[in-house]
C-alpha cells in the first residue's frame, strides 16, 4: 500500500465489552441480595434499568437456569449454585497460608484459623488447622458467618473503623449470643479502643460458652488490613497464662503470611 501499512493490521476497537452481558451480571448481583425473591419492576428500579430491558434479560437468564421465577418474583437459579460449587476464589490464598497455619497449630496445640478481609465489615474464614489435643473446638468454622461484635475476627475489623463510623453501623443494643456477649455499643467501643492499643483482640465466651479466641491482624506493605489469624480453644485452657505467648506466635505467623501473600511466589 502507498502509506506502507500492512493489510494484516487489526483495526482498533474502542470498546469490546458487551453491554447486555454487563447488565445481566448487574441483575444477578442484585438478585443475590433478595433471597426471598423480587419482582422485575422492583429489580429494574434498584439497578436503574428500564423494566422492558430487565424483563428481557431475566427471560434469557431464566431459560439458561441462572434465574428462577416463582409467580411474579425472581431469584437466583440452580445454575448459579452449580457454578458456585465449582468456583474456589480462595484457592491461591489457602495454598499460601495453610503451611503457616499447620506449623502454628502444632506449636500452640490449638485450632488456628485464617480469615480473608473483603471489606470494612466483611470477612470469610477460609482456612483452619487443628492441634493434636483430643479436646479442641467442637466443630470446624470455615464457611460460617459470625456477628462482628462477638467474634475475635469481627472485632479486629471493627477496630479499624472510627467511632463515628461504628455508631452509624451498630445499634446501641447489640444481639446477645451468650450471657457474656457485649451488647452495649458504648462498652464495645471501649473494648475496640483497647484492641487498637494491644494490637490483638479476644473472644471470651461471647459466641459460644466455653470457647475462647485470640486474633491478630495481617497487613500488607501499606499497613492495610488484608486478613486476620486467630487461635481458639476451650476457655479454661486458653486463659491459663498462655495468652502473651499465643499473641507473640500469632504476630510472627501474621508477618509470615503477609510476606507470602504479597511477595511470595505463586503456588503451583
Amino acid at each position: 500500500m502507498p502509506d506502507g501499512s500492512s493489510t494484516d493490521e487489526v483495526p482498533e476497537t474502542p470498546d469490546l465489552t458487551n453491554k447486555s452481558v454487563i447488565k445481566a451480571t448487574v441483575l444477578l448481583s442484585e438478585l443475590g441480595r433478595h433471597r426471598s425473591g423480587i419482582t422485575v419492576t422492583e429489580l429494574a428500579q434498584r439497578v436503574g434499568m428500564t423494566r422492558p430491558t430487565a424483563f428481557r434479560l431475566l427471560l434469557s437468564l431464566e431459560q439458561t437456569g441462572f434465574v428462577e421465577r416463582t409467580d411474579s418474583k425472581y431469584t437466583l437459579g440452580w445454575e448459579i449454585a452449580r457454578l458456585g460449587r465449582l468456583a474456589d476464589p480462595y484457592r491461591g490464598i489457602i495454598a499460601r497460608v495453610q503451611p503457616t497455619l499447620d506449623t502454628l497449630a502444632t506449636q500452640l496445640n490449638e485450632t488456628i484459623g485464617y480469615a480473608v478481609v473483603n471489606g470494612e465489615t466483611d470477612f470469610d474464614l477460609v482456612a483452619e488447622a487443628a492441634g493434636s489435643r483430643m479436646l479442641t473446638v467442637s466443630q470446624p468454622y470455615v464457611g460460617q458467618e459470625y456477628p462482628l461484635h462477638a467474634s475475635a475476627t469481627g472485632k479486629m475489623l471493627l477496630a479499624e473503623l472510627s467511632d463515628e463510623r461504628l455508631e452509624s453501623l451498630l445499634p446501641e443494643k447489640l444481639p446477645a449470643l451468650t450471657r457474656y456477649t457485649i451488647t452495649d455499643r458504648a462498652e464495645l467501643l471501649r473494648a475496640l479502643h483497647e484492641t487498637k492499643e494491644l494490637c490483638y483482640t479476644t473472644m471470651d465466651n461471647e459466641v459460644e460458652e466455653g470457647l475462647f479466641a485470640v486474633a491478630v491482624a495481617v497487613r500488607d506493605e501499606a499497613a492495610r488490613l488484608i486478613g486476620v489469624i486467630s487461635a481458639n480453644g476451650p476457655s479454661e485452657r486458653m486463659k491459663s497464662g498462655r495468652l502473651p505467648y499465643m499473641v507473640e506466635r500469632l504476630q510472627r505467623a501474621a508477618g509470615t503470611i503477609a510476606t507470602n501473600l504479597t511477595q511470595g511466589p505463586s503456588p503451583r
